[in-house]
């Protein structure tokens, strides 16, 4: 029942979804899910409860969609937001408020971390507004409760909790000052009157969304999202789809770990130069791409004496670390722990892995393919190596190679 091409079909007219991007194991438990819950006994069956109720249409879509957000997710897009929000209300001499446009918004973190963001940089309610979007009114509705447990305040650095929130005892309450700031309704964005009678936008959040969708999807999507971005706005998206905005006509704003594209054509403002910690050879932080280290270079080290071989528990802490690290927007001291586990442990594709993401969030492709080769030479199921590396080599027009990659991922996804 679950692999029937309807139902894929159906997911890819409604949200433009890509099966190869999550997954066949991912629709087919969801559809089972839905059938099971209908007491559906065949594809059929369950075919057409589907066709005869928007409810559960909706409900399969949200089957599907699995959120995975929270609060200031890639630190450093809110900070350079702060910047330029300020700036951009010095240019239009504070003539009116700025818009700000977060889709997919999902449960809330997201828009609601544009608006304490910018209460922190100093900005006053009436300067700025935040319009927060999602195709699922389950997600939207909880972003409106305004409710939170503790998985939506990761990292380190969560002292906005105690500024902005209310502990509870089912959470934390978001405050009514933050909440005031953002308004939330349902939409698709493939919905060509989406947004038709509404200004630009002066920032436009749109993050982990391009990769789910197929060539020509992504192509539709960018256009409704270059409609939607001011001619002089900015556009943020994933560490992923940087590749993907530069060949289509965006360009960077140059700011490592930010993953913002200016909408316009003019030159963009000189990239933020950061040195590399004393231990990794230097590097520039601009997005230039440089040529990969073959993969033997990781056993072309220098002679050293033979120490004995860490403890599992050091390993599996240090990923840990780079895992936070990463998360976290931290690049430099992410890279750095991936080079001290290179250098104390055997190669772990998932390290490679990691190094693969950060190179392809610096903008170095050519890089970052490198290791996300090295991560599936180690473990050639690695799924997150298999998607990104796919998501890579599309935006370079190796549509062929990335279906490939895509098909390896399904099939893996299938066996699980």
């Amino acid at each position: 029942m679950s692999s029937d091409q309807r139902f894929f079909d159906f997911l890819k007219e409604r949200i433009g979804l890509d099966v190869a991007s999550v997954g066949e194991a991912i629709i087919e438990r969801a559809v089972r899910q839905r059938s099971q819950s209908l007491n559906a006994q065949t594809a059929d069956q369950y075919w057409q409860q589907l066709l005869a109720s928007t409810d559960e249409q909706q409900a399969l879509i949200e089957a599907v969609i699995v959120p995975e957000t929270w609060f200031f997710r890639y630190p450093e897009s809110f900070a350079t937001l702060g910047r330029l929000a300020v700036a951009r209300l010095a240019e239009i001499k504070h003539m009116r408020a700025l818009r700000i446009l977060s889709l997919p918004c999902s449960t809330g973190e997201e828009p609601y971390s544009i608006a304490m963001a910018l209460l922190d940089v100093g900005l006053a309610p009436h300067q700025f507004k935040v319009q927060g979007m999602d195709v699922s009114p389950l997600s939207v509705e909880r972003a409106r409760r305004g409710v939170y447990g503790k998985n939506s305040f990761r990292g380190q650095d969560i002292e906005f909790r105690d500024r902005h929130f209310t502990e509870q005892t089912d959470g934390y309450r978001i405050a009514d000052r933050v909440r005031e700031q953002v308004r939330l309704q349902v939409g698709n964005l493939l919905d060509p009157t989406l947004l038709a009678n509404e200004p630009s936008y002066d920032f436009v959040f749109c993050r982990n969304l391009l990769i789910y969708f197929d060539q020509p999807t992504q192509k539709q999507v960018f256009e409704v999202l270059k409609g939607l971005t001011h001619v002089d706005g900015v556009l943020f998206i994933g560490p992923a789809e940087g590749s993907l905005l530069g060949r289509l006509g965006m360009r960077s704003m140059g700011v490592p770990q930010s993953f913002a594209f200016s909408r316009h054509a003019e030159p963009a403002p000189e990239p933020v130069f950061v040195p590399m910690p004393a231990p990794i050879p230097q590097r520039s932080a601009a997005p230039i791409p440089t040529k990969p280290r073959p993969f033997s270079t990781i056993s072309a080290q220098p002679v050293v004496p033979i120490k004995p071989p860490p403890a599992q528990s050091d390993a599996a802490d240090l990923l840990s670390q780079i895992a936070t690290l990463a998360n976290e927007g931290k690049s430099l001291e992410a890279r750095a722990a991936c080079e001290r586990y290179l250098q104390t442990h055997p190669p772990a594709a998932q390290v490679f892995y990691w190094l693969g993401l950060l190179s392809d969030v610096a903008g170095s492709a050519l890089e970052a393919q490198g290791y996300y080769r090295k991560a599936l030479y180690l473990e050639p199921q690695h799924p997150q190596a298999l998607m990104h590396l796919a998501a890579l080599l599309e935006s370079q027009g190796d549509v062929a190679g990335a279906r490939r990659l895509q098909a390896r991922a399904a099939r893996s996804e299938r066996k699980q």
